[in-house]
């Protein structure tokens, strides 16, 4: 949490700043405007904080109207940011002529312009970013295999990830993606971490969304980040409740295949007990007998365990969730989203995020519910 608030003290702050700089050169406004303008951008600055403490003392409508306004911004400020900033490389560009001593060159790019555009491309962004995090698209994924038992041909597996249910992913959100879930007929019914956000508190009637959801072999959850953000015991509890069986470092033979799971490694960041290991906790599976399928939150394969499993489902990533967020994520998470094959028969397949995290708006990064289908090898 140290580092989450450097972050928004320093990058978030910092944006802020240099917005507020361009907006004094396209719009030369003078004293009062530029104090009211201040002020509005720490009200954006604190505001990050402020939805937490509204929240906890129980001022639900006025935390959901303040995240609402604030996640917006902040999209809309760093879509700014990076418009802003390719525009100043370009006029940067164009000068260099001129320091060479060249007797004519390009005209720059008048800072007004430069203002109107930049706000103009991330307002628009962000109107079509959040119609589009809620058209919820169904991905498919077929995996063969000759360890299905007799008489079965297929098992089929949805996968939920970071839907992150809280002051904004609500009801009505939910409804959509458990439907795109429903229509899938699961035998497996998968969440593969942060089904809930920080902002935990009030949550009255997803559970009973999630406790519709039946799924013949059963509905098994696994530990994100968020978890332990908004509380490991109350959001374990709230994933039991909704009728998912955690997998904390364990595997279960549950028929037609073994399936394991491991909690999130931010456990070790918040000072919870040390995660039990991803070969700890395939160590009783046997690929050779049954298929095997892993669920980890974020998609680093541990070495040591590739070829322990057959297939193994993340999320985390969010694909970046608003381009060009996604080549920071690509970084951080070279697995980013999509099906990968790591080796010794073993498969990584990454979701995009069925939800979204602060801002609501998803960007070249469709919302996903996962569709897998174990068929028998022909």
């Amino acid at each position: 949490m140290r580092l989450f608030f450097l972050f928004i003290i320093g990058v978030y702050g910092g944006a802020h700043v240099y917005s507020f700089v361009k907006a004094r050169q396209a719009l030369g406004f003078g004293w009062a405007a530029g104090i009211a303008l201040a002020v509005f951008m720490l009200l954006m600055v604190a505001s990050v904080f402020l939805v937490r403490i509204l929240e906890r003392n129980e001022f639900e409508l006025t935390a959901r109207t303040l995240a609402y306004a604030a996640y917006l911004w902040m999209a809309v400020l760093f879509l700014f940011f990076c418009g802003s900033l390719v525009l100043d490389i370009v006029n940067l560009v164009l000068r260099v002529p001129g320091w060479l001593g060249a007797s004519s060159f390009p005209r720059l790019i008048p800072p007004r312009f430069s203002f109107a555009l930049s706000l103009a491309v991330s307002s628009l962004i962000c109107i079509y970013g959040y119609f589009d995090a809620q058209n919820i698209r169904t991905e498919r994924l077929v995996i063969e295999t000759d360890r299905l038992p007799a008489g079965m041909d297929h098992l089929t597996i949805a996968q939920i990830s970071d839907v992150h249910l809280g002051l904004i992913i609500r009801c009505d959100r939910l409804v959509g993606i458990l439907e795109k879930v429903k229509a899938a007929k699961p035998d497996i019914f998968i969440s593969t971490g942060d089904l809930v956000d920080a902002q935990i508190n009030h949550l009255s009637g997803l559970r009973e969304l999630l406790q519709d959801i039946s799924a013949k072999y059963g509905k098994f959850a696994i530990t994100g980040n968020h978890e332990y953000y908004a509380g490991i015991e109350t959001a374990v509890e709230f994933t039991k409740q909704a009728g998912f069986t955690m997998l904390r470092g364990e595997a279960k033979d549950i028929g037609p295949i073994v399936i394991a799971g491991v909690d999130d490694r931010t456990a070790v960041q918040v000072h919870e007990a040390k995660p039990v290991s991803d070969r700890e906790a395939l160590a009783g599976t046997d690929r050779s007998k049954k298929f095997v399928l892993f669920l980890k939150h974020q998609p680093h394969p541990d070495p040591d365990a590739i070829g322990m499993y057959d297939l193994m489902l993340s999320g985390h990533t969010h694909k970046g969730q608003i381009w060009p967020f996604y080549y920071l994520a690509k970084r951080a998470h070279p697995l980013i989203a999509g099906k990968y094959d790591v080796g010794k028969g073993s498969i990584v397949y990454t979701n995009r995020g069925t939800g979204t995290w602060g801002p609501p708006i998803r960007f070249l990064s469709h919302p996903e519910v996962t569709v897998i289908e174990i068929v028998r090898k022909k």
